[in-house]
């Protein structure tokens, strides 16, 4: 039997393909994205905040080399007035030495001559932690980017599919209309009727949740730039780079030199040994030099107001082992900090690799997926054609359809996850 039925359908397909081609000029690119997400992320806030206090501890180490200046006040009163007993001729005289009641005050200053290197090895391990907290503050702020750019890839990918989604209803809609155009005119069985609005309800029904989906995902890509969890989104499309990467030797070699996370490890096992070096200089001679003035009222006295000048000197000759103990204890933590460091360059390693891959996973997927699209379009097609002349059954329109929409999603996932790949390698070596 011969039956004429107009194919409809192809007008969805267009209007997606037109919909993914056209672009918006008031669109997000990523690097505004980045922007934006760099300027206020609380995260990285509080990591500035921390570069900014070891930079505090660096000017409190420094300023242990300046005089420390004191002005110290007192009143004294005391039971009894000081006196001094004197035999003279037999008899016991007492003279006071100084007033009952007596105010006091002194000004002095002490400069730090020799400090066994605890000084300077205590600066030098504030600039090392310093230098540790800047780069940790770099690293935080490549993780926030992958972490922007991760959302703002599947804000794209939920975005398509929803696209995708809304073509596979548009056709199953207008193949309903046809199935139900042949029912009342006795053409087809009811069963094909009934299978075809079973696919539509199921395909709204995806719709439903690939649209909650995609505002989920904008909910999570505002939250990162600091906006409204409501506000609308548009973003640019985003594509793989075509360049081909290095071999995971030379981007190995790269990441273990340029990544921020291992040179802030370094940086603080340098500032634990030199801590450690400092807490030793407590064992050390510690010399001053210190002077001032002192007023002590008391009428019993010449000069109750001095100038004085001291170069003290002190040795700690034996403290039990309290000095030594602390300065193990420091050097055991550098000696965990140097394994953990050790242990993330391999993990850095195996890492690039893994991104490495992922990238030339995803861009065999691409090519694979991009040549499937048309054959699918062409293979529908062909079944409605069969199916309006009666040479194939309803199933086989429905699984031509269902191959159509399965090679757009499968085209989609592979061209973001290629995109995504790519960030990921960069973030691997330190070049995000």
């Amino acid at each position: 039997m011969n039956r004429s039925i107009k194919v409809r359908g192809l007008l969805p397909l267009a209007g997606l393909a037109a919909a993914l081609l056209a672009g918006n000029a008031a669109a997000e690119s990523l690097q505004q994205a980045w922007d934006t997400a760099l300027a206020v992320d609380r995260g990285l806030k509080a990591s500035h905040e921390g570069t900014a206090a070891a930079a505090s501890l660096l000017e409190a180490a420094k300023s242990a080399r300046l005089p420390n200046v004191a002005l110290e006040a007192g009143y004294t009163a005391l039971s009894e007035t000081p006196a001094a007993q004197v035999d003279l001729l037999g008899q016991s005289l007492q003279m006071p030495l100084a007033q009952k009641d007596s105010t006091a005050y002194r000004a002095m200053a002490t400069l730090p001559l020799y400090t066994g290197g605890r000084i300077t090895r205590g600066i030098d391990a504030a600039t090392a932690g310093l230098e540790a907290a800047r780069l940790g503050e770099t690293a935080d702020a490549q993780n926030l980017k992958l972490r922007v750019a991760d959302a703002y890839v599947n804000v794209l990918r939920a975005s398509r599919m929803l696209k995708v989604t809304e073509s596979h209803v548009a056709s199953l809609q207008a193949h309903a209309q046809d199935v139900g155009n042949l029912h009342e005119q006795g053409m087809v069985a009811k069963s094909d009727l009934l299978s075809v609005r079973v696919a539509l309800a199921d395909a709204q029904q995806r719709k439903l949740q690939v649209a909650n989906g995609l505002d989920l995902a904008c909910a999570v890509y505002n939250r990162l730039l600091g906006r409204p969890l409501d506000q609308p989104v548009s973003l640019d499309e985003l594509s793989p780079e075509a360049t081909t990467p290095e071999p995971p030797p030379a981007l190995t070699e790269r990441a273990l030199a340029q990544r921020s996370e291992l040179a802030a490890l370094a940086r603080q096992i340098e500032a634990m040994r030199h801590q450690a070096a400092a807490v030793r200089g407590e064992t050390a001679p510690q010399v001053a030099l210190s002077g001032g003035y002192g007023y002590q009222a008391n009428r019993y006295q010449v000069h109750p107001g001095q100038w004085m000048v001291t170069l003290g000197a002190k040795w700690n000759l034996f403290d039990g082992g309290v000095v030594g103990h602390r300065a193990n204890a420091v050097e055991r933590q550098a000696a965990a900090l140097t394994e953990q460091r050790d242990e993330l360059a391999s993990l850095i390693a195996l890492q690039v690799r893994q991104t490495w891959l992922d990238v030339q996973e995803t861009r065999k997927r691409l090519i694979v997926t991009q040549s499937t699209i048309a054959q699918a379009e062409e293979n529908l097609l062909v079944a409605r054609d069969r199916y309006a002349n009666g040479l194939s059954t309803h199933t086989e329109v429905l699984d031509a359809e269902t191959l159509r929409t399965g090679s757009e999603s499968n085209h989609a996932t592979a061209l973001f996850d290629a995109a995504l790949a790519g960030l990921r390698l960069k973030r691997a070596t330190g070049e995000l």
